[in-house]
């Protein structure tokens, strides 16, 4: 009778159990199934939607570039113009895909909220960077391409990003200057204007005729095609030195001649001077050696 029993009770747990195993894999196929037929196509249709509103954004940004690039706009303004397209209306549809598979983006907005005042006070510096770059956006003190000089640096603007001004040097190399220094700090543009000017300093001895050493300087400037003919070169002796006279050369070149005249002036000066016999002192130091023979007794 008990062994009866006992077999009733394991027939019965067994199909208990059964049934239970039965009941969950069919709920859990059953649950996956319908998340795919509500949610999940939701969700492939959004993702198709989306990734084509980016590819439509990505056209749009460059559409606009290539516009202004035709009107002739500077490149830092189309550059950031194209970035802030291509970035910004990404995010904003970013967040539209968020809210139609359902994600509260009012929560999302004060997390992000909270989250930016909290990072807003760990790295204030940032926020300075940031707000100089809207600055420098907005002034334009200089743009990309221009040569200028700034916190102890010199070299030609290669980007100018929110929160760092790329700057290549004359030797290659790239350095990184935040745009909160930058915005508060003295800067040189040597480009800015379409010409500069070039002054060079050369010495003759008290010795030589000074209005013939000016009048070889002067024919070296006329002689030289790159050097603008107006305003006209200005020569005249600029000081009294302890072992020379002075004489400045001031002459207007094109800005992106500068410095092709500057090495060209300095190697034609001495191969002309040397040719006319005009001395160009040095100093020199005359050493006296005095000896003396000491007797010993």
């Amino acid at each position: 009778m008990l062994l009866n029993l006992a077999t009733v009770s394991e027939t019965e747990g067994s199909a208990t159990a059964g049934t239970t195993a039965d009941f969950s894999w069919e709920g859990i196929l059953q649950s996956v199934i319908e998340w795919i037929a509500t949610y999940g196509v939701k969700l492939l249709i959004g993702l198709v939607v989306l990734f084509i509103l980016f590819a439509v954004v990505n056209s749009i940004a460059k559409s606009v570039r290539k516009v202004m690039m035709k009107k002739g706009v500077e490149k830092t303004i189309y550059t950031v113009t194209y970035s802030f397209i291509r970035k910004g209306l990404k995010l904003l549809l970013f967040l539209i895909f968020l809210g139609y598979i359902g994600v509260e983006t009012a929560a999302i907005g004060s997390i992000i909220a909270s989250v930016g005042v909290a990072i807003g006070l760990a790295v204030q510096g940032s926020l300075a960077n940031f707000a100089g770059g809207l600055i420098i956006f907005t002034m334009r003190p200089f743009k990309i391409g221009d040569y200028i000089e700034a916190q102890s640096h010199s070299g030609t603007v290669e980007d100018i990003h929110l929160f760092y001004t790329y700057l290549t040097t004359p030797d290659n190399k790239l350095v990184l200057i935040p745009n909160g220094a930058l915005s508060n700090d003295c800067i040189v543009n040597y480009s800015a204007k379409p010409v500069r000017r070039l002054d060079l300093t050369f010495a003759i001895s008290y010795s030589e005729d000074f209005t013939r050493a000016e009048k070889v300087l002067r024919d070296i400037c006329d002689g030289m095609e790159k050097i603008l003919k107006q305003p006209e070169p200005f020569i005249k002796i600029s000081s009294h030195g302890e072992s020379s006279i002075n004489i400045i050369v001031k002459v207007w070149v094109n800005t992106g001649d500068y410095w092709e005249v500057n090495h060209a002036m300095l190697e034609e000066v001495k191969k002309r001077f040397d040719e006319e016999n005009i001395e160009i002192p040095f100093n020199q130091l005359d050493v006296h050696v005095i000896s003396h023979t000491e007797e010993k007794k």
